[in-house]
């Protein structure tokens, strides 16, 4: 999952962005409304957060003109402005949530999440299983046959990806695209590594092997039978 945030206080910002990326998700910031903009006009992204008093151009701007042309780009606006008239005038003008400052990061996240799963227009489960593995995604917790898998936050976000594309392959360009920022150079190694790491906690110990390597491809997880 892509994200934008529109934040021009160094330290929120800082904060958000070190939060999500934790979380699995790749994050682009912008520090005024101009560059915002131009970033939600050109890129793709499942959804932003925007301020509402940015320099250049106002973060209500930047929304209407999303909302102008017909961009339906989730937006959740962050903002000190509390009062209910600056709430109601955020969702009027098309932002989708409205959070205000001081806030916890915990709520902010499960927030861009609703939102993700509403403009989706799917259902999310709560939870993946193939074979004898399963993945809480509300507990982030990761059980196979009864032993517990302690993931690091990349760890988990591949495990995800691979799960809901199980008997899939998935390239290591693909990867690099969902797990880092598409721009991430695409002959480093770390797409090796991180495969590793994961296969070392999910499949070692175990008889039967889940992730699979196809030469000249990338990787797959599938059940042996």
């Amino acid at each position: 999952m892509k994200l934008l945030i529109i934040e021009d206080d160094p330290e929120i910002a800082g904060f958000i962005k070190k939060g999500l990326t934790q979380e699995g998700f790749v994050v682009d910031h912008a520090a005024d409304g101009e560059e915002g903009l131009a970033l939600a006009l050109a890129e793709s992204y499942d959804a932003a957060v925007i301020d509402l008093m940015l320099p250049k151009l106002s973060g209500l701007s930047v929304i209407e003109t999303l909302r102008k042309r017909n961009i339906n780009l989730p937006v959740l606006i962050l903002s000190a402005m509390r009062s209910v008239d600056d709430r109601v005038r955020g969702i009027q003008k098309g932002g989708d949530d409205y959070l205000v400052k001081p806030f916890a990061f915990s709520e902010l996240l499960v927030r861009i999440q609703a939102l993700i799963r509403r403009s989706s227009g799917t259902i999310e489960p709560s939870g993946l299983t193939v074979g004898d593995l399963s993945l809480d995604l509300l507990t982030r917790e990761v059980i196979r046959n009864g032993v517990s898998i302690d993931l690091q936050p990349r760890e988990f976000s591949l495990l995800e990806y691979m799960m809901r594309n199980v008997d899939r392959p998935v390239s290591k360009t693909m990867i690099l695209e969902k797990i880092w920022d598409f721009h991430f150079d695409p002959q480093t190694n770390v797409v090796d590594v991180l495969v590793c790491r994961l296969r070392n906690k999910v499949d070692k110990g175990f008889s039967e092997k889940l992730i699979h390597t196809i030469r000249g491809l990338g990787y797959v997880l599938k059940t042996e039978v």
